[in-house]
């Protein structure tokens, strides 16, 4: 299969016989074979990472950066935070991770995850990055169960909220083929996206790949995004349409 996202299928990877299950669980946590770094992430998770209250927050700000690739000032990790290829995640200052999130840049190209300063990632929020980029500016919000996902390049720009539940981007599936289940047809991604600054994402939106937001726009409640919005508009419905300027 000419599959260029063949990596990241789950099913080709548990199928992979010339791989270990070491080799395996080292590729989909760590993203490399380091075993030192592999050793210092299992300590560190199987300590720290349950670890409630004042007690676990305390020492997990000291010790968890050395999971990262770079972490700014006043960090606050929650317990139970799910990291896949920390060395490729950047945090910027006074970044706060909420309870059950997970975050993934891991893969075989130069990918990564770079967070702004005074970002809020929320509970349960899970922020994947295949293949590209993710960048998230200064001051962003990113409330409860937000899935944000790329194998190319996302970007939110600085002030901009998202609500609850949130969708935005991801790798599509094909299925013109009808002789192929569509879990085993060509994967593929649609340029990226890309959201300005002060911009309002209501709850449960879906914002499909390819698709541009303009700086200060707000998109309704489950609106689902297949084409771009212009700067100060106010979009909404299935699929979003513009209804109006701020």
């Amino acid at each position: 299969m000419n599959d260029q996202h063949q990596q990241y299928r789950f099913q080709e990877v548990i199928e992979d016989q010339r791989r270990s299950a070491l080799h395996k669980y080292q590729e989909a946590v760590m993203g490399h074979r380091k075993i030192p770094a592999l050793i210092r992430y299992e300590i560190l998770n199987l300590l720290l990472g349950g670890l409630p209250g004042m007690l676990g927050l305390g020492l997990r700000r000291f010790f968890y950066p050395a999971l990262f690739g770079a972490v700014g000032r006043s960090p606050v990790f929650g317990h139970h935070l799910n990291l896949r290829g920390g060395h490729r995640i950047f945090l910027g200052d006074n970044v706060m991770i909420d309870d059950y999130a997970f975050l993934s840049s891991r893969g075989e190209g130069e990918q990564s995850l770079c967070i702004g300063n005074n970002v809020l990632i929320g509970r349960f929020c899970q922020l994947k990055v295949r293949e590209g980029k993710m960048t998230l500016g200064d001051k962003i919000n990113l409330n409860h169960f937000c899935y944000l996902g790329t194998a190319s390049t996302l970007s939110i720009g600085d002030h901009s909220l998202l609500g609850t539940n949130c969708f935005i981007g991801g790798i599509q599936h094909g299925y013109s083929d009808l002789t192929k289940p569509i879990a085993e047809q060509q994967l593929s991604e649609r340029g990226g996206i890309r959201i300005g600054k002060d911009v309002w994402i209501g709850a449960h939106a879906v914002i499909n790949d390819g698709v541009s937001i303009g700086d200060g726009a707000i998109i309704g409640s489950n609106a689902v995004v297949t084409k771009d919005i212009p700067a100060f508009t106010i979009a909404a419905g299935v699929p979003a349409k513009v209804l109006g300027q701020r």
